[in-house]
């Protein structure tokens, strides 16, 4: 806590974020130098091969990349690193138990 604000604590609040796009990532990348880890988003769509199975195998021989979009790349200390992957997981555990909750109130297996 600063002393300059004779150790008020302040609350933080989230504005605007309902104004902010929504972006679906399905490549990353991760490096770090030092202490500092940069984190990048980004985004692969498959191309579109459309006919039949002949005419899908010679447009997939012309391709010879599939392009990622970068949609962020955002640097984080250690800690806030750290803190980082403990919010994901706490996430990943809260939607496994609301999945396994679904299950069987669908009459399913727990998985």
């Amino acid at each position: 806590m600063d002393e300059r604000n004779d150790g008020r604590e302040l609350p933080l609040t989230w504005e605007n974020v309902e104004d902010l796009p929504v972006f679906f990532a399905n490549q990353y990348i991760c490096q770090f130098n030092q202490d500092e880890f940069i984190l990048t988003l980004g985004q692969m769509v498959p191309p579109a091969l459309l006919g039949d199975e002949e005419q899908r195998a010679s447009q997939l021989e012309q391709i010879d990349r599939i392009p990622i979009k970068p949609l962020a790349r955002v640097a984080l200390t250690y800690p806030r690193l750290v803190e980082l992957i403990q919010v994901l997981e706490a996430n990943r555990w809260q939607y496994e138990q609301a999945q396994q909750l679904r299950n069987q109130e669908m009459g399913g297996e727990n998985t």
